[in-house]
């Protein structure tokens, strides 16, 4: 399997089989089964997604990557190559690297000789931001904020065009803009010149309605009695007909769960989109102000009409940094004038660790005369502060009210997330592709 170049040139079919790291694995084997796909993208990245990534490897050099890539690729890989459907990943995390060398292991050990694994940086530019530059967020300077651990630009299309062209029949990324991922196999199976804006405005688009999976089909948008969505049990992720000139058509399988209506696509077309006129990404400036959003059949909607200026000169970086330390504590309360008992232990550990300059934030989740939950939580300069916060909730067993029981404790590092702009020509992606017969190897 290494030619991955579709071979449909009029229209293709691109499938959505993940929209964030924790996704279920079944609706995109069912994708891959029954959906008579081009392209499977699998969206498991986010910024703090990232950050942590970068923490792993501190500790690791060889982790870093996410962490389901192997069980996902497991079930996936397979499935793929017998359709040959190539499948564009941002599993790369914050060690692509890595994370194409553990995909090269799983498709020796299942057979799949000739693979070809397609592995893009050059988004990591911890080296390159001033901590001197402003926050977007804030306006403060980013050093202000914390110890910075990474920075990773969002690569666009022309970032993963080369690896593609490679016949690459996985493409593993760190960061990348989430709709350029699947903006990059569209424009390379149907030919689109990157320079022409009408069809990478219509791509983008796309890859944003398709990017959070089960969002658009019906899972987040959920809201039982006022917004209601079948199966959501049997939940089914979505899929997009474009054809050459951008038109969309979104559905989901026959007999999966869940609904595409003009409804789920315009909540999910105007989701994290600050300015409709100007959502700024690595490929262009989307204007989505004449998007059309028509009822086709059930669960098929037709989408275009979006618009494109030329791609801004920056691009956004995410800056990840150390905010400190998170604890957080619970115990319950039974019984008679359970909440009041859980609200005076919510007031004495809250006056105890004020005395240390900690301010928790303390809430009672329960009936009066229930069951009550007493959770509180802190953000403290260093682990042993954390600490502290715990140990005083666990003193309640026998120095606060009466009845407490059911502890349960937990303290994290916490990572920050700002943003900040790099100029373009300050990133260099790079391709690197790995034969999983382990007798070629090209960077």
């Amino acid at each position: 399997m290494t030619d991955s170049t579709p071979t449909n040139t009029t229209s293709m079919r691109i499938g959505c089989g993940a929209g964030f790291a924790g996704d279920r694995v079944e609706p995109a084997a069912d994708l891959l089964d029954r959906g008579d796909l081009d392209v499977l993208v699998l969206e498991c990245l986010a910024e703090r997604t990232i950050a942590l990534g970068h923490r792993r490897r501190l500790r690791d050099p060889a982790h870093g990557y996410e962490p389901r890539l192997r069980a996902r690729l497991a079930a996936l890989l397979p499935r793929a190559a017998r359709r040959r459907v190539p499948i564009v990943s941002n599993m790369g995390a914050a060690n692509p690297r890595a994370a194409g060398e553990a995909a090269r292991d799983l498709a020796r050990e299942l057979g799949l000789d000739g693979l070809r694994i397609a592995v893009v940086t050059g988004d990591d530019v911890l080296d390159r931001i001033d901590l001197g530059a402003p926050a977007l967020e804030d306006g403060r300077p980013l050093a202000e904020h914390g110890p910075v651990i990474s920075a990773n630009a969002y690569l666009g299309v022309d970032a993963l065009m080369p690896a593609l062209a490679a016949g690459a029949g996985v493409v593993l990324t760190g960061r990348v803009a989430d709709p350029s991922l699947f903006l990059a196999p569209l424009a390379h199976g149907l030919g689109w010149d990157p320079d022409d804006l009408p069809r990478v405005a219509a791509g983008t688009m796309t890859g944003h309605l398709l990017e959070c999976a089960g969002h658009l089909t019906g899972g987040y948008f959920a809201d039982p009695g006022r917004k209601d969505v079948p199966g959501l049990a049997d939940l089914g992720f979505p899929f997009a007909d474009v054809d050459a000139a951008g038109t969309a058509e979104i559905g989901k399988l026959p007999g999966t769960g869940g609904l595409v209506s003009r409804a789920t696509v315009r909540e999910q077309l105007l989701y994290e989109i600050t300015d409709p006129a100007a959502y700024l990404t690595p490929d262009v400036v989307l204007d989505l102000r004449g998007v059309t959003v028509e009822d086709v059949r059930p669960d098929v909607v037709r989408v275009r009409g979006a618009a494109g200026r030329p791609r801004p000169d920056t691009l956004k970086v995410s800056v990840g940094y150390h905010a400190g330390h998170r604890a957080e504590a619970e115990i319950s309360y039974a019984g008679p004038n359970a909440r009041r008992r859980a609200e005076l232990a919510g007031e004495i550990v809250a006056e105890r660790l004020g005395r240390a300059g900690v301010r928790p934030r303390t809430g009672v989740i329960g009936t009066p005369d229930g069951e009550c939950r007493l959770r509180v939580a802190a953000i403290t300069p260093t682990p042993e502060r954390a600490d502290d916060v715990c140990h005083e909730v666990e003193a309640l067993y026998t120095n606060g009210p009466a009845g407490g029981g059911g502890v349960r404790t937990r303290t994290d590092e916490v990572i920050g997330i700002v943003s900040t702009l790099l100029p373009r020509e300050a990133v260099t992606p790079a391709t690197h592709v790995l034969e999983v017969s382990g007798a070629h190897e090209t960077a």
